[in-house]
């Protein structure tokens, strides 16, 4: 979408006001948090939840269980190639 030429042309019509940074394209083997909701994806895929507030619940015990076990945030800290350096 930001490469279209109706959106470069208004930028052009607009630029003494309107600052446009182009950003990086995504790239989440770079990213290590897309490796912990991949994990929270993951177990929480196929919850059948009734409303927002127990989706939320979910999310919030997932998250809660992965920041104690730090071998799963190694793990996803191993796969973009970064680590925690003492």
């Amino acid at each position: 979408m930001h490469l279209t030429k109706p959106l470069r042309e208004f930028i052009a019509a607009n630029a003494d006001w309107l600052t446009v940074f182009q950003l990086p394209t995504y790239a989440p083997d770079l990213n290590p948090q897309e490796g912990i909701w991949s994990l929270v994806k993951r177990d929480i895929g196929n919850l059948a939840a009734v409303d927002l507030s127990q989706i939320t619940r979910a999310v919030k015990r997932k998250l809660k269980m992965i920041q104690y076990r730090l071998h799963l945030i190694d793990g996803c800290l191993t796969g973009t190639g970064m680590t925690l350096d003492d």
